[in-house]
């Protein structure tokens, strides 16, 4: 009597695990909670909820591989016996996406944030308060857990807010790096002026690096993401780097438009949705506009270290954004063609939250950047691992922009 009670609760259980798995299968819908205020046009307030079931964690995770130790010095990988990039992000094996190698990823962020955007204390149903408006309706919304821009309806448009508009907002040399995801048939644009205050100053009236599926454009430069089948309902992150004249754009890890003279001064930005619409949101996250770019070696030669703040990990934790895999091949790139370097490497928080947790989180990422340059190929002897909390800011913790700067890895010459 005992077994068939065992077998008909054994059966019970299977069934309940295999009913929760497939229904987690066929039916991956993200949970989307908006509050909106559409003051643009009516000026009348109007609250949106709208929600699909958020994705549980499940039976997957009962399944899942337990992750290898993020500091074993055990743990090997086929591209490291090869001296090549590694995945990043190998150490959060669970997450959810497609899991790019970002070896070949050649962008590198400015040095000096000059404007950057996570967010930070914003309401749900506002507009998002470090921008201005061109057109349309814009408001901050709720993704998956996460606040984001919503560009809504109108053809909306925002611009980075600064104190005198009409200037000239961006250096001879700057970096743009943002979050996107607009499933839009027609282009997303990242016009290189502001489209509120300035003028266009291009002789041909192109001004806009366009983001259509996997496809990136600037007037007739053209080129497509060659993952053709690449899910249209994930993040893309979008970078642009400019040298005085020349222009770079990449879509996750690739570059896909390079222009050697472009024909007018980038002045400003502006975010363009075309055609985004109730039905159609297009999100936006992460904005970082940055300054300047000295060639590492350079850099390493005259101040003795470099620092990198494009170096990113996930909130409070030591796990490398792929994005970051651009400054990470810079620096396995000289270390392999200057044997005679060797680096301490140094991590640095702001002043947000618990001195103590900062101080642990900073040696944490420090050691997180040597196990991947290591596990690249590169010898362990040649680099150690320290971290200063919040006691070495390069700039104030009162503002978004020193924040940023303030967050950073430093390699120095040890």
């Amino acid at each position: 009597m005992k077994y068939t009670i065992i077998s008909v609760a054994l059966i019970a259980l299977v069934f309940c695990f295999t009913t929760e798995a497939n229904s987690q299968v066929t039916n991956p819908a993200k949970k989307v909670k908006e509050k909106g205020v559409d003051r643009t046009n009516s000026g009348i307030d109007r609250t949106i909820d709208k929600g699909y079931d958020k994705l549980e964690e499940g039976v997957g995770n009962l399944f899942r591989k337990k992750d290898k130790q993020e500091n074993d010095p055990e743990t090997t990988d086929e591209s490291a016996e090869k001296g090549q990039p590694v995945e990043a992000g190998a150490q959060d094996k669970g997450k959810s996406g497609p899991a790019l190698s970002w070896s070949k990823y050649d962008f590198v962020p400015g040095d000096e944030v000059i404007f950057e955007d996570i967010l930070a204390g914003e309401e749900n149903g506002e507009f998002p308060s470090r921008w201005d408006l061109w057109r349309g309706n814009v408001e901050i919304a709720e993704l998956d857990g996460e606040k984001v821009i919503m560009m809504r309806d109108g053809s909306p448009g925002i611009i980075p807010y600064f104190k005198d508009p009409s200037g000239d907002h961006l250096p001879d040399i700057f970096t743009i790096e943002f979050d996107l995801l607009y499933k839009g048939e027609y282009p997303f644009e990242i016009n290189l002026f502001d489209r509120k205050n300035q003028e266009n100053t291009s002789p041909t009236g192109y001004t806009e690096v366009t983001v259509s599926g996997n496809q990136m454009r600037m007037g007739t430069a053209s080129s497509e993401y060659p993952d053709n089948a690449k899910d249209p309902d994930v993040w893309r992150h979008i970078s642009i780097a400019y040298t005085e004249g020349k222009l770079k754009a990449y879509l996750d890890d690739t570059r896909l438009i390079n222009i050697p003279r472009l024909d007018f001064n980038p002045a400003g930005i502006t975010l363009h949705a075309y055609h985004a619409s109730d039905e159609n949101h297009c999100y936006v996250k992460n904005v970082r506009i940055a300054k300047g770019g000295v060639k590492y070696y350079d850099r390493f030669m005259q101040d003795g270290k470099i620092i990198a703040n494009g170096i990113r990990f996930d909130v409070n934790k030591a796990t490398l954004k792929p994005e970051s895999m651009g400054i990470i091949n810079e620096i396995f790139t000289l270390m392999k063609e200057h044997p005679e370097i060797s680096f301490s490497v140094e991590g640095h928080t702001d002043s947000d939250g618990d001195e103590v947790s900062n101080q642990s989180l900073s040696e944490q990422r420090a050691a997180t950047v040597v196990n991947t340059l290591r596990e690249m190929g590169i010898d362990a002897g040649r680099m150690t691992s320290k971290g200063w909390g919040e006691s070495k800011p390069l700039d104030s913790n009162t503002t978004t922009e020193g924040k940023a700067n303030n967050r950073r890895v430093e390699f120095v010459r040890s």
